[in-house]
């Protein structure tokens, strides 16, 4: 009989994390007046603004994120009046550009930025090592050996 861990999986942790950090980075945003706007808007915000207007492909690889994350954010953010969205020179493609009412927040989403990235130094501060470096140190271990490959050599061994 397999006997199941009790409690959340790393994944799943993760995720919560997640959850939680975008939960209270969402909660700030009132304090500086803005409405209708999401953490996950942010990294496409900040690649319109260093690439300009550019396809939702080109989004995607800059924050990355899969192309249908991209998609769907852009989504929400013509929603929001944030983006438009003209024709490509594919007629798949579509190109994204700010609107006036997203270069409007652009000062107090960079106030939020920076107090986020002082908040962010301040809990790693308390942490025994830093989140940041451990997430990159292992975004570049699954870069070198994919977590599929790994879970495959590991299910190869156990039929040995």
């Amino acid at each position: 009989m397999t006997v199941y861990p009790v409690g959340p999986g790393l994944g799943t942790r993760m995720r919560h994390l997640l959850e939680v950090m975008d939960g209270d980075i969402a909660k700030t945003y009132p304090h500086l007046g803005i409405t209708d706007y999401r953490p996950r808007f942010t990294p496409v915000v900040r690649a319109l603004v260093t690439l300009g207007p550019s396809s939702i492909k080109d989004l995607a690889k800059a924050v990355a994120v899969t192309h249908s994350a991209a998609s769907q954010t852009v989504g929400q953010m013509a929603k929001s009046g944030l983006v438009t969205l003209e024709p490509g020179t594919d007629a798949r493609q579509r190109i994204v550009h700010l609107t006036d009412r997203a270069r409007d927040l652009l000062p107090l989403l960079d106030r939020e930025w920076d107090a986020t990235e002082a908040a962010l130094r301040d809990l790693e501060a308390e942490l025994p090592f830093s989140l940041t470096e451990l997430v990159r140190a292992t975004l570049d271990a699954l870069e070198r050996r994919p977590m599929a490959d790994r879970i495959l050599a590991q299910l190869r061994a156990q039929e040995t």
